[in-house]
């Protein structure tokens, strides 16, 4: 998994089906314990509503036995909260599935109305709902890139900044000291690129270094 989309503010949205409301509340979690939370926060705002369904994904990292590799895996998980068995909580998580979304939780509180909605419409309204809120957030793009520190000298920094350019290597951060040091966030092809660039530039004296892989927000 290269990438993914998330929520950059928390939304929420409503629709009405049959007298019943169903509010919409979505928002960027960073891992299970965060989404937990919002749950519990939106069961206390809306108290007196007959349900509060939910669903989320996130991604959980880990290492390998070797304590190098990073280990991205996906945890998701809804609940219908007294709704009938798969009529809420797993209908909404098809919607943040199939908007390719991670680390976002949604809460979907309905006010029964006083008209039954039967499964197939519970399906519906709680899927409607949930793509309302997902469709009206605004959204932001997390990419897996390598985070890498380069030193170099001040000679050789404008054709980093050429070669940053020419290979889509985002620039983070610059230090000017005896030396430049510069934080870069590129992909594994860009980061071989520019490894082996700057090492011929600088006849080996540019160091390098990989500081982590992990995710990074960048445009959509």
């Amino acid at each position: 998994m290269s990438e993914y989309i998330t929520v950059k503010n928390e939304y929420v949205d409503e629709i009405t089906e049959k007298k019943s409301r169903f509010i919409a509340t979505i928002r960027h979690v960073e891992n299970e314990e965060e989404a937990l939370s919002f749950i519990a926060e939106m069961k206390k705002k809306y108290w007196d509503a007959r349900h509060n369904c939910s669903a989320y994904i996130v991604v959980e990292e880990s290492t390998d036995a070797s304590g190098e590799k990073k280990i991205f895996k996906d945890i998701e998980k809804c609940s219908d909260d007294g709704e009938p068995s798969k009529t809420a909580g797993s209908p909404m998580l098809d919607v943040i599935r199939g908007a390719g979304m991670k680390n976002t939780a949604v809460v979907v509180t309905r006010y029964f109305g006083g008209v039954l909605l039967g499964t197939g419409g519970l399906v519906r309204a709680y899927s409607q709902a949930a793509t309302k809120a997902v469709e009206g957030a605004e959204k932001v793009c997390m990419r897996l890139l390598n985070k890498v520190m380069v030193s170099t000298d001040y000679t050789s920094y404008g054709k980093l900044s050429y070669i940053a350019a020419e290979d889509n290597i985002i620039i983070k951060d610059t230090v000017f000291t005896e030396n430049v040091e510069v934080t870069c966030l590129c992909d594994d092809v860009a980061f071989g690129r520019l490894r082996a660039k700057m090492a011929e530039i600088t006849a080996g004296k540019c160091k390098t270094e990989l500081v982590e892989n992990s995710y990074y927000q960048v445009e959509i």
